[in-house]
């Protein structure tokens, strides 16, 4: 488990200060509210307890809100919902109500909006002292209370524009499943406008590390661990080890608080359990949405992210140019609309290996490509880790003279090409003498490639400095194999793209073979393959 982060103050006694009662105010309301179906008291129970007084209780001298954003990541089957219905009506006619307080429940999609909005209305339409004094407006999915000109609206991000929003409460609902930041940043800068307003999100674990989960979980990871001083944000967080024994039943009731109460149901993780064991996708859905483990993209991966990232170490483009270290380039072009790159590789060491990619797309398709795939193209651009070409296809004229520049600059042994878009780009820079060569894409050529990289990646030693962009394109990879029991990279979903990692094999296969250290036992693997 994540001890580092794992709440262990919901479990140990431990003093929660409450100088001037507002946590126990608050516990006092939500035990007052009913369950929509049995008409019971609400079920607040202590796990819960303890984060709502947390989040209520501590004050600043003068009675201001110290926790502002409260980041709860926990499994499905936990009652975030109800915990999070709960709180907003708390806000919305509750004692943390305001007059003319606006209260926010925001999702992914309309759908996920609407239950959300369900939940609370059950809440309110159960008990008999509060039903009467609420307007429920279905059509609008928006609860108000006339008495303090207050409501509660439940709104999505796939809705178009919200900009003038001023809430006092915001429930940033499943933040995982959130492909646009659009919603996100119009919402948190509408907080800043009130006196004490509070963000909670609450989501389970997601994929991937290009969206605003990741970004806003991690943040809350850094806070949990000590390395980040803010004590206006709240961290919740029960997820397990990457490397854990998923089967382990002391796993799940560690990071399913509930279970210990009775929900989700044992009995049902059980039979999950099961199936994962025999299907990889089940296991893979079980580990990421019943434990809380941040997953890759792909489904069956090339290799551990975690791995990959021992690699983030800089690479010294001054110090290679400086030396004319030898380098070799893999140049993947893409069909007209998608990303193009060239991968630069040199020699880390005796066995090492050490990359820079340069990526291209069309300038007038990152928006597009943003809102298809859910990852920041506009701001890679921005940053200059795309090189964002005019038009809406990819300037093949502007890869060419990404490569001249840098034959020019580095001591480029090698230019691989996938010859299935680059002849004329091939057969153009042949003519001036430059040292371009085919690579086909198929097994013969591929399988080897991807066992050398593979070997690297494992054997720490591929170094690519961290670049985000190629970091997508590897977690991005599943592997196919053959009845030889050679692999190759394909795509787990069609709009994640692989590119760079197929260019970084190339570049490496090269490399290796240039030094005579490629790693192979066929003995099929010789310069034959490629043809100039």
């Amino acid at each position: 488990m994540t001890r580092s982060t794992y709440p262990d103050w919901i479990y140990d006694g431990s003093e929660i200060p409450d100088p001037q009662g507002f946590g126990e105010r608050a516990v006092k309301f939500l035990r007052m509210l009913r369950h929509p179906k049995s008409g019971k008291a609400f079920q607040l129970d202590p796990w819960q307890e303890r984060i709502v007084r947390r989040i209520y209780g501590p004050r600043h001298e003068d009675g201001s809100r110290i926790v502002k954003t409260v980041v709860i990541l926990v499994p499905r089957g936990n009652r975030k919902t109800s915990l999070s219905a709960a709180l907003e009506a708390l806000h919305t006619i509750g004692p943390e109500a305001v007059p003319g307080g606006e209260v926010i429940t925001s999702a992914s999609d309309r759908k996920q909006a609407r239950i959300a909005y369900e939940e609370l209305r059950g809440l309110m339409g159960a008990h008999p002292k509060i039903a009467p004094h609420v307007r429920f407006l279905d059509y609008r999915n928006r609860i108000t209370y006339p008495r303090l000109r207050s409501f509660c609206e439940a709104i999505s991000a796939d809705a178009g524009t919200q900009h003038g929003r001023t809430p006092v409460f915001v429930l940033a609902d499943e933040l995982h499943a959130w492909k646009k930041r659009e919603l996100w940043d119009v919402l948190r800068s509408g907080l800043v406008k009130t006196r004490g307003s509070l963000l909670v999100v609450a989501t389970t674990a997601g994929r991937g590390q290009e969206n605003i989960a990741w970004d806003i979980v991690d943040d809350a990871r850094k806070v949990a661990r000590g390395e980040v001083d803010d004590p206006s944000i709240l961290p919740v967080l029960f997820e397990a080890d990457r490397d854990c024994d998923w089967q382990n039943e002391e796993v799940w009731f560690r990071v399913n608080p509930g279970l210990r109460h009775g929900y989700p149901d044992i009995e049902g993780l059980r039979q999950l359990a099961r199936e994962g064991s025999r299907r990889i996708g089940d296991r893979e859905a079980f580990r990421q949405l019943n434990l809380n483990i941040w997953l890759d993209h792909a489904t069956d991966p090339f290799v551990d992210m975690h791995i990959y990232d021992d690699g983030a170490g800089p690479v010294d483009l001054e110090d290679l140019e400086a030396r004319q270290a030898p380098c070799w380039l893999g140049v993947d072009l893409s069909s007209n609309s998608d990303l193009t790159v060239i991968v630069a590789c040199w020699r880390d060491g005796e066995d090492g290996f050490q990359v820079v990619p340069f990526f291209f797309c069309p300038s007038d398709n990152l928006r597009a490509r943003e809102d298809l795939s859910g990852v920041p193209y506009t701001t890679w651009a921005d940053d200059g880790l795309i090189t964002a070409t005019e038009g809406n296809v990819v300037d093949f004229r502007a890869v060419e003279d990404g490569v001249r520049e840098l034959c020019a600059r580095f001591n480029v042994q090698e230019i691989a090409f996938d010859p299935h878009l680059a002849r004329n780009m091939l057969n153009d820079l042949l003519e001036d003498g430059f040292p371009a060569v085919e690579f086909r894409q198929g097994w013969v050529t591929m399988a080897p490639a991807v066992k050398e990289l593979e070997r690297a990646i494992i054997g720490r030693r591929f170094r690519h400095g961290g670049h985000p962009v190629l970091r997508w394109n590897f977690a991005n990879i599943e592997v196919k194999t053959d009845s030889s029991g050679n692999r190759s990279f394909h795509k787990g979903k069609s709009k994640d793209k692989i590119d760079g990692a197929v260019a970084s094999a190339m570049a490496v296969a090269r490399c290796a073979a240039d030094e005579g250290a490629m790693t192979t036992s066929a003995d099929w693997f010789t310069d034959d393959m490629w043809t100039a």
